[in-house]
């Protein structure tokens, strides 16, 4: 990687045959942009090693009628960041890191324009929301089987048809992340107070144990605090040392254009926490080990592969049916006890992967990709 990064001249010149990415997130007062630095530093130094010009831009700095950007590019030498004058991007990489940032106005006009205009190629341009997510993969016959019941939860009476259905549900935000807002209920119908409540907090969870259904809603709208939320049949799903876990994928798209997997990872439950996020004190193990554990050796084989053949068949969908341009996205499938695969949630804002093999390989992808969309940029351009 170049050290000393060279005067904004300099790099005009140096634009010639190499490909530029930019890293779109937002500006922020106290610290220049918002965002993962340490994976944005990550980003330019694969980047660079693979002969592209990468840098973070902000909203604010996107101005489409312009051949060259403010953007920030990182000093090594002097660990500082720096504003120069950059190429405008071949590629845009959307990574702003919150929802509320993302849905301001002014950055949703900006998005929708980038959408529209000629010269750009952004992908990734939303977070998804959890009801849509299902909606579209209920569209499809090859995806529907994988979709836990799910439904919007807006009346006492719709959870209590739900309930009657399913004893063990699973409420979780629309718009949540990292398993924050989630609350599971449990019907035991012999018992005095038969509606246990769950709800996650941090790295634990508080059990609230109601007597009727409209106890049990009110404490839910409480919580919620009229959030929208969705409804969703529980999985039991398979444990190791009783502590339930799932695997987590990561697909994106190749040099090719194509969805492929990059890497399969597994999350057990926290030993109190309703979900397998590390943040909530879940953690990383090897998928195998643990499907090894819960089946036997030939099954958790056959498994993984399923996996893998099911994360790739989903991201299709998600992309088909959202009619985005999407590069990448990070899932949690569940396997029951039985051995049978759910789909839980998609993420088009992927967190980094603490496995390093995965890790790399993710960020390659990113290049890889975004290579693949310059040069169907060039082909269109030159009339091929």
């Amino acid at each position: 990687m170049d050290s000393m990064l060279p005067d904004d001249a300099d790099y005009r010149e140096l634009r010639a045959g190499r490909n530029v990415l930019a890293i779109l997130t937002i500006e922020d007062d106290a610290q220049l942009f918002r965002g993962n630095r340490s994976n944005f530093i990550d980003l330019i130094r694969t980047g660079q090693s693979m002969g592209f010009i990468v840098y973070v831009l902000t909203v604010k700095n996107l101005l489409l009628t312009r051949r060259s950007l403010k953007g920030y590019v990182y000093n090594e030498s002097e660990d500082v960041w720096q504003l120069r004058l950059l190429p405008f991007p071949d590629i845009i990489y959307n990574r702003i890191p919150l929802r509320e940032d993302e849905i301001q106005p002014s950055v949703r006009m900006k998005i929708n324009a980038c959408k529209k205009h000629p010269r750009v190629t952004l992908f990734n341009p939303a977070f998804f929301n959890k009801w849509d997510l299902f909606e579209w993969l209920r569209l499809s016959k090859s995806t529907k089987p994988y979709i836990p019941t799910t439904r919007k939860l807006i009346s006492v009476s719709g959870l209590g048809r739900m309930m009657q259905r399913h004893p063990y549900l699973y409420l979780k935000p629309e718009s949540g992340k990292a398993g924050k807002g989630i609350m599971t209920i449990k019907v035991h119908a012999e018992k005095q107070l038969p509606y246990r409540l769950k709800i996650q907090e941090n790295k634990k969870s508080a059990t609230y144990n109601c007597a009727t259904i409209y106890k049990l809603w009110s404490r839910i709208q409480k919580q919620s605090g009229g959030e929208a939320y969705i409804a969703q049949q529980g999985i039991n799903l398979a444990s190791f040392n009783e502590r339930r876990f799932d695997l987590r994928a990561l697909v994106q798209k190749n040099q090719r254009g194509q969805w492929d997997i990059t890497g399969i990872g597994a999350r057990i439950a926290g030993v109190s926490s309703i979900t397998t996020h590390v943040p909530r004190g879940g953690m990383i193990e090897d998928p195998e080990k643990l499907l090894v554990n819960s089946f036997n050796e030939e099954q958790a084989r056959k498994l993984l592969i399923k996996a893998k053949n099911t994360a790739v068949l989903i991201a299709k969908q998600i992309e088909r049916a959202s009619g985005q341009l999407l590069g990448e996205m990070s899932m949690d499938i569940g396997v029951d006890s039985a051995g049978n695969m759910w789909f839980f949630e998609a993420n088009s804002k992927p967190m980094k992967f603490d496995e390093p093999h995965i890790r790399q390989k993710s960020l390659e992808r990113i290049f890889h990709y975004g290579a693949y969309l310059a040069r169907l940029k060039t082909e269109k351009a030159g009339g091929a």
